[in-house]
């Protein structure tokens, strides 16, 4: 009895310690690294682009490492898969903070994944910085906790609606991910077109699972619509997919994705089927040869035999803001230092104008780009 009354008292006095030292400001910073910790999907075809990203993410990471670090600590970066399951999401945030004492963390995806995480945001302080795809009713609430580089849903449906609406197309329909975001992006949408013209709304609307299960039905019921145009928030070869399914049927639509699409994928798959895919791009191009960031990431991405596409440009841009704020917090950064860097943070990096200091998202870049038959994005 003794022998167990000892051991409860250990354990009672051990897990606050433990949860203390995760929690405190300059958790994860020792004299030689900063840990930076991600929770993300990275399997499964909703996992893609999030690998794409996070091989950016590691060139730019490997790249200052090799150089001495930041103020001579080596960044060392954590990531954990939460497949989109919202309960494994908090318990990697969890994770994160107490067995690999992440200082900060990096690269959120997911509306209704980020939102779970942001009670554990807020209690340990630990600043979020970058993202691939979150909602932007969940950037407001994560305002001065977390830091999206990107532009929000809303700013990239506003882009592609104004581009159909000036070229006469006006009957719309959005193919999206049965998930939070992918409702928000449904609503962004609606809300573009009716900023249009306020009797004007979506003429359809499909939600198509994580997994690609109904993706072949979703597409003949788009193809038996009557819309000009699709609007697609997919990813992967589910894109595809949702194109080949609807001109099976017959019909004749016009193909626009938010930048979750991936161009070249549906190229590989579909060929000369494309028939003119548009994608809207929050990242500058990353073949640019006036650019200075790009040619450096070119370089490489290239060395480490990997494919150049928007995706890890983005983590590699997403990875030097990281970069960046983490010099600025100087040679004894704490949470609360990081974040006020963040919240003052007015700069270019990577080609991009990023102002945090009115807002969680610090870009409003967008263009739009097509994608040709074998590959290629065009301007």
């Amino acid at each position: 009895m003794r022998r167990r009354t000892l051991i409860q008292a250990a354990t009672s006095i051990s897990m606050p310690s433990l949860i203390s030292n995760a929690f405190a400001q300059d958790a994860g910073v020792t004299a030689r690294e900063i840990v930076v910790g991600q929770n993300a999907v990275t399997s499964g075809p909703s996992g893609e682009p999030m690998q794409g990203f996070n091989a950016g993410a590691r060139l730019a990471f490997n790249a200052i490492n090799s150089q001495g670090g930041i103020h001579g600590r080596q960044i060392r970066y954590v990531c954990l898969d939460d497949g989109l399951n919202i309960e494994k999401t908090v318990a990697n945030y969890k994770t994160l903070l107490t067995e690999h004492h992440a200082f900060a963390f990096f690269g959120a995806i997911g509306t209704a994944n980020t939102a779970a995480a942001l009670p554990i945001l807020r209690e340990s302080n630990a600043p979020m910085i970058g993202c691939l795809s979150v909602g932007d009713s969940v950037r407001e609430k994560a305002t001065k906790m977390a830091y999206f580089v990107r532009a929000g849903f809303a700013r990239e449906a506003a882009r592609l609606v104004g581009q159909l609406t000036s070229i006469g197309i006006t009957r719309i329909s959005v193919a999206h991910f049965a998930v939070p975001g992918g409702v928000e992006v449904l609503g962004a949408v609606r809300a573009a077109i009716k900023a249009q013209n306020p009797t004007w709304d979506v003429v359809q609307s499909v939600s198509i699972k994580p997994d690609g299960s109904d993706v072949v039905e979703a597409g003949t019921a788009l193809g038996k619509g009557n819309a000009q145009a699709i609007i697609m928030q997919l990813s992967s070869t589910l894109v595809a997919e949702l194109i080949k399914s609807v001109q099976k049927t017959g019909a004749t639509r016009s193909f626009y994705g938010l930048s979750i699409v991936d161009g070249e994928v549906v190229a590989k798959a579909l060929g000369s089927q494309i028939r003119g895919l548009a994608v809207s791009q929050v990242v500058p191009f990353p073949w640019s040869q006036s650019d200075p960031t790009a040619r450096e990431y070119r370089q490489r991405i290239t060395a480490q035999k990997l494919p150049i596409n928007y995706y890890s440009y983005e983590g590699y841009i997403n990875g030097l803001v990281m970069i960046e704020a983490l010099r600025r917090a100087g040679k004894s950064p704490t949470r609360e230092i990081l974040h006020t860097v963040m919240r003052g943070l007015n700069a270019s990096i990577g080609g991009m104008d990023l102002d945090f200091t009115s807002s969680s998202t610090g870009s409003q870049f967008v263009e739009l780009v097509h994608v040709t038959t074998d590959g290629r994005f065009v301007r």
